[in-house]
């Protein structure tokens, strides 16, 4: 019931989120989208080229010495999805990309990706009520990049044991398995590495159109803003890769309230993570990824108390964050032609019992208690039908993916794969992103996908997926569906 009070409803970001992420795994379901994979052979080998003559001889023309690449592609896809309330969302969207890089010695890269983008509804069918809409043309991605080592190399020829880059503009910050952080930024990010050790460094505010994870926040789908500071340090050992980071999040979403009869709430969410895991190699066919991470800061309190039809204000205050989250990936190399893999996930976000939706601050925290909700900027695949926010979630994957077609020239670029998810509550008595009942298990999903590079511009996708709810939890038992197609041409 309170779901219909929030601003723009709950149901809008988790399929807004739903639609970004299968859009975003079709578009990127193959190694090229406007470029051949000869085209790609091409350049490195031009970059190659480049890089030993300009050792060989610093003075050669400023012409030669730079590489420029530069291409667009379009992609149209289809997508119809059942929301929570098992209504049906039916959209067609069509985008137009442009990408352009220079670079200088190895040493300097410019590069700029610009997006256009036309939403198509079925009638009523919008997430954000809006209907359709298009965006753009606007920067997706847009930086330059320093690269020290490169740099010496090029104007002197030398050899240095470790590198410095400094980067500066729009693009994606991933670290770990993703728990964290996984979110485009606006700022700086620097990497030093000297011998096996390396430490980066990010520091970057939200675009704008960002979708924040607080749904009740006006604006949150088209007006966010969050700043981001962090370090994270790791070392190269063996076939492992261990670090440990600090992320420290600040909300600038300033004078933002939401009144509801004689209920406002303000706005604020201020937090900080320390995380720690490992990645890489445990015999020649099985790698793994592991992520731990503790959340503290500050998040407001609900601003309300229900009593029967009735909602009451009561005083907001500033409650101590005590969260934690836990991902574990496994994948395993089946040899052959076919590169079957083999893949297992295992995650654990916490939950808050006394909360009445588990990221929002209206229906949030009771007032002067500590927040077991974590809540981060989370970039995980959790399914394609039901995708949760990653809080208050257990959740269990498996997958496997091949290329069967292997030896059919037609056919020997389609990938096709599958994943069974199995759903649960960390906190049995705590909420998620949608309204349930006290109980531990959410339901089950399979999901399939398949990719084709059909030539070397075309290339189609495939998402289909189906969550089965559990009737004592979710409160109904109808299965709800996700079904995405596109076709991505190099122009």
């Amino acid at each position: 019931m309170l779901a219909s009070a929030i601003p723009n409803g709950e149901t809008t970001l988790k399929y807004l989120q739903t639609s970004v992420f299968a859009l975003c795994a079709a578009m990127m379901a193959s190694a090229t989208f406007a470029q051949s994979t000869v085209d790609l052979d091409r350049a490195e080998l031009e970059r190659l080229r480049l890089d030993t003559m300009v050792r060989v001889s610093p003075d050669i023309p400023v012409g030669q010495r730079a590489f420029v690449d530069y291409g667009a592609y379009a992609t149209f896809t289809y997508l119809t999805v059942d929301d929570s309330n098992n209504e049906n969302h039916v959209l067609r969207q069509s985008d137009l990309i442009g990408y352009t890089r220079l670079n200088f010695d190895g040493a300097h890269e410019l590069f700029l990706r610009l997006r256009a983008t036309y939403r198509d509804f079925n009638s009523g069918d919008s997430f954000d009520g809006k209907g359709d809409d298009f965006i753009g043309p606007k920067a997706d991605i847009a930086y330059y990049r320093f690269d020290l080592a490169r740099y010496l190399g090029s104007q002197a020829g030398k050899e240095v044991d470790g590198n410095f880059t400094f980067q500066v503009g729009r693009d994606i910050v991933y670290w770990g398995n993703g728990l964290a952080i996984g979110q485009r930024l606006d700022g700086v990010m620097l990497k030093l590495s000297k011998g096996i050790f390396q430490l980066d460094g990010i520091a970057g505010v939200t675009p704008k159109d960002s979708v924040d994870f607080e749904a009740s926040r006006p604006g949150f789908d088209d007006n966010t803003k969050r700043g981001y500071y962090g370090l994270m340090f790791s070392a190269q050992l063996g076939t492992h890769r261990p670090y440990v980071y600090g992320l420290l999040q600040r909300d600038y979403n300033d004078n933002t309230s939401y009144t509801l009869g004689t209920v406002t709430t303000t706005f604020g969410y201020d937090s900080y993570y320390i995380g720690g895991g490992s990645a890489g190699a445990l015999t020649d066919h099985l790698s793994y990824s592991a992520e731990v991470v503790y959340e503290g800061g500050k998040s407001k309190s609900n601003s309300f108390t229900v009593n029967g039809p009735f909602l009451t204000p009561v005083e907001q205050t500033d409650d101590d964050i005590r969260a934690m989250a836990a991902d574990l990936r496994l994948d395993y190399a089946v040899q052959g032609a076919s590169h079957t893999r083999l893949s297992a996930e295992f995650l654990l976000a916490t939950g808050d019992g006394d909360r009445l939706q588990t990221s929002n601050t209206f229906a949030g925290n009771a007032p002067n208690s500590v927040d077991n909700a974590f809540n981060a900027f989370s970039l995980i695949n959790s399914g394609q039908a039901f995708a949760p926010t990653i809080s208050n979630l257990l959740m269990v994957r498996g997958g496997i993916s091949s290329f069967p077609f292997s030896d059919v020239s037609a056919l020997r670029r389609m990938q096709v794969g599958a994943d069974i998810f199995g759903y649960a509550k960390c906190d049995e008595n705590g909420p998620i992103d949608e309204a349930t009942k006290d109980g531990r298990f959410l339901g089950w999903e399979p999901d399939l996908y398949m990719n084709w590079q059909a030539t070397s511009d075309v290339t189609v996708s495939l998402r289909y997926g189906v969550f089965f709810p559990n009737e004592d939890v979710i409160g109904s038992d109808e299965a709800r569906q996700f079904f995405s197609t596109s076709i991505t041409i190099g122009l």
